[in-house]
């Protein structure tokens, strides 16, 4: 699988760099939203816009009370200085004056608070949420009981054990309390101050929000993209590879194996890209992210809640995967059967037909279908029950954060807010392993389509082009040898043909003939390298053909097959398959010479005509002639045809051959028929009999010495039309 994608997403470098970097900025912008959630509701909405408990600014009257309780009170004074213009910044003071417009009207002095890096301003804050709290209990103590002043010493003594035993969130929340009415005396406005702090912290976290936004659609589009460049760059090294296969590779895979290789195996990787990249770089940045963010905010103590809810995705996703993944493999080969048959079905419709099968055929199809059907269903409802089960998990601990955290709520160990980012972090951290535990689902179904489709790149190809190149000799052009050509198909038990040795020359015709089964087709397959020779050599233009390229090697043959395949596009095309510049001359020229001129005209648009795949709208005539027009076009050296006859009319037949002569003068010519009347003024004719040569010559001479040749005469001709020789 990774070594798949390693070799085919090189090109794609730069996109996936910029991917990586992207979910970066997407989850350091999502996991600081929480923390902008708990400072909406904790600062902005419960301390109205008051962040420390340390009073940015303070009277003197309040300031003597915090340093006669406080135990550090040189620490407290030393970061506060007097307010005046000689003391701090003209910006700075006129700022104060507009923030706090009793400062300076005020019976009483004020003192400011110095500038002071965080872990100083940290000390500061636990001390004043001590001594504020400290202070105003001592405060309320002494006017409940109708006294004007209460000495600090001993209301400490008093109260000390009880501060000691309150949370540090309690407390810095009546120190808050008492900075909001030292903020009021010197004239703020503490609603606007609130109104002002949240639209402030909404703003911010709005951004974040807008640059997680825009982060996720430019990922989305990067990973489709490189999603879309994987699967073209696969299908493309698929289709070549598989071009190059020969008959025995094809036929070890089969076509409808391959079609289902080269599109659903396929999309089954490309769908996997985007989620891989989530996976390996955005999950863990935010789980671990996440998961610091809830220990380091004091929240650890309800980390036990996490562990419950992993545990409980870990259960259900390792459910659906042992169930699941096993299907998977199932589920492609299924696919493959059901292209087979259906592939089968669509070819074989005429002969379904004719023999009244339609029935048979049609529960053939529903077996198959329905093995699939299951399969798929059974897959969809158990993926289906995944969001449900997750769902539920999802919300049954959100109520378990909120049940727990109302009592911390309510105890004063934990704030709302706090509360509310606990349960944005959590969820976060078992996103992120859901994440992962999906990949682990879908990942092997990933990893079987990428074995298939490896086992066709990695397919070793029996026919291939020589490192070294060899040129046909000019001087032997269109010279075919057979020297003691042998041949069996892969896995055979025998040889198909034995010591077939024969030379087909420039300007004549070598026809072959023979029972069925003799392996005619097969001789005539090995030259244009569709297999290769067991034993012995084949020689083309004076070079052995394993010598040469097979693209050199076939462009100087004209092949027409035993079954005439058209393609979809018009009868021009499939005439000008060879050279789609050719001459529209040429093209006629060819038509005229296979016969097909007459009924190509006969159609309303001509040569435009329409041409089905396979040719399916055309007759199976039509269909040879326009396949052997298709190899007269082409020109080549070598005339190949492999029983391109059978489908033609007496009269047909011996009109296109006395045509051909006119083109293939010093061409070689080698046909494969069934008919004796195809083959007798051959120059040539080569009787085969069981995969061996039975005899060759003439029609006049194998006539006389060859029973074999003389059996298959005898059987289609009457013995006065054999005695009349030639027509």
């Amino acid at each position: 699988m990774f070594k798949l994608l390693k070799e085919n997403l090189k090109h794609t470098w730069f996109a996936i760099v910029v991917i990586i970097m992207l979910l970066c900025v997407q989850a350091m912008s999502d996991l600081n939203l929480p923390d902008y959630t708990s400072r909406i509701i904790n600062v902005g909405i419960q301390q109205k816009g008051v962040e420390n408990s340390v009073p940015e600014v303070i009277t003197g009257n309040t300031l003597d009370k915090v340093l006669a309780i406080s135990e550090k009170d040189s620490f407290i004074k030393e970061n506060y200085v007097e307010f005046s213009p000689n003391n701090i910044s003209n910006k700075k003071y006129n700022k104060l004056v507009k923030l706090y417009p009793n400062i300076t009207n005020i019976n009483d002095e004020v003192y400011v608070l110095k500038e002071m890096d965080e872990d100083t301003l940290e000390e500061l804050n636990k001390e004043f949420a001590k001594d504020l709290s400290l202070s105003s209990m001592i405060e309320r103590l002494a006017s409940k009981a109708g006294e004007v002043q209460v000495n600090p010493e001993i209301a400490m003594s008093q109260m000390n054990s009880q501060i000691e035993k309150m949370p540090e969130a309690m407390l810095k929340q009546y120190a808050i309390m008492a900075v909001q009415e030292e903020y009021k005396q010197l004239g703020n406005n503490i609603d606007h101050r609130q109104n002002m702090y949240i639209l402030n912290a909404g703003l911010k976290m709005l951004g974040v929000a807008l640059i997680s936004m825009a982060s996720a659609i430019t990922i989305t589009f990067l990973s489709a993209r490189v999603a879309a460049a994987l699967g073209k760059q696969l299908r493309e090294r698929v289709f070549k590879k598989v071009l190059s296969f020969s008959s025995n590779e094809y036929g070890k895979f089969g076509s409808s194996s391959l079609i289902t290789r080269n599109t659903n195996d396929i999309q089954q990787i490309q769908n996997i890209i985007p989620m891989m990249f989530r996976v390996v770089i955005y999950a863990p940045i935010v789980g671990i992210g996440a998961y610091i963010n809830v220990v380091t905010r004091s929240q650890n103590s309800m980390a036990w809640i996490i562990g419950v809810a992993i545990m409980s995705v870990i259960l259900v996703m390792g459910s659906l995967f042992i169930s699941t993944v096993p299907k998977f493999k199932k589920l492609q080969n299924l696919v493959d059967k059901l292209n087979m048959a259906s592939r089968e079905i669509l070819t074989g419709i005429p002969v379904i037909r004719a023999f009244n099968k339609e029935k048979y055929e049609e529960e053939k199809f529903n077996g198959v279908n329905k093995d699939l059907s299951k399969t798929i269903l059974f897959v969809g409802r158990t993926m289906g029950s995944m969001m449900p089960a997750l769902m539920f998990i999802m919300n049954a601990i959100s109520l378990l954060i909120i049940w727990v955290g109302s009592y911390k709520v309510n105890d004063g160990v934990m704030q709302v807010g706090n509360l509310v980012t606990f349960m944005q972090y959590t969820t976060q951290i078992v996103m992120s392993f859901l994440f992962i535990s999906m990949l682990s689902i879908t990942l092997p179904r990933a990893s079987i389509s990428a074995k298939r489709i490896n086992e066709v790149l990695d397919a070793d190809v029996m026919i291939k082009d020589p490192k070294k190149p060899a040129k046909f000799n000019e001087n032997k052009k269109g010279l075919v040898e057979f020297k003691n050509v042998s041949f069996r198909y892969p896995d055979a038990d025998s040889e198909i043909l034995t010591d077939i040795n024969f030379t087909a020359k420039p300007g004549e015709v070598t026809a072959i003939i023979g029972s069925t089964g003799s392996g005619k087709s097969t001789v005539v397959n090995l030259i244009p390298r569709f297999y290769d020779v067991t034993e012995g050599e084949i020689l083309v233009d004076g070079v052995n053909i394993k010598n040469v390229p097979q693209k050199d090697l076939r462009d100087v043959i004209g092949f027409v097959p035993q079954k005439g395949l058209l393609f979809s596009g018009t009868i021009e095309s499939n005439i000008k398959y060879s050279d789609a510049n050719m001459s529209d001359e040429r093209m006629l020229e060819a038509a005229r010479i296979a016969q097909a001129e007459e009924f190509i005209t006969s159609k309303e648009d001509g040569y435009k005509s329409a041409i089905s795949q396979g040719g399916t709208n055309v007759s199976g005539g039509q269909k040879q002639r326009l396949s052997i027009a298709r190899a007269i076009a082409k020109n080549p050296e070598i005339f190949v045809f492999d029983d391109s006859f059978s489908a033609l009319d007496f009269k047909t037949d011996l009109k296109l051959r006395a045509a051909l002569e006119e083109v293939t003068e010093n061409k070689t010519v080698i046909i494969v028929a069934q008919r004796i009347s195809t083959i007798m003024n051959a120059n040539q004719i080569i009787v085969l009999d069981e995969g061996k040569v039975a005899g060759i010559g003439t029609h006049d001479e194998l006539l006389k010495n060859n029973e074999v040749y003389k059996q298959i005469a005898l059987s289609q001709l009457s013995k006065e039309e054999l005695e009349n020789g030639r027509e």
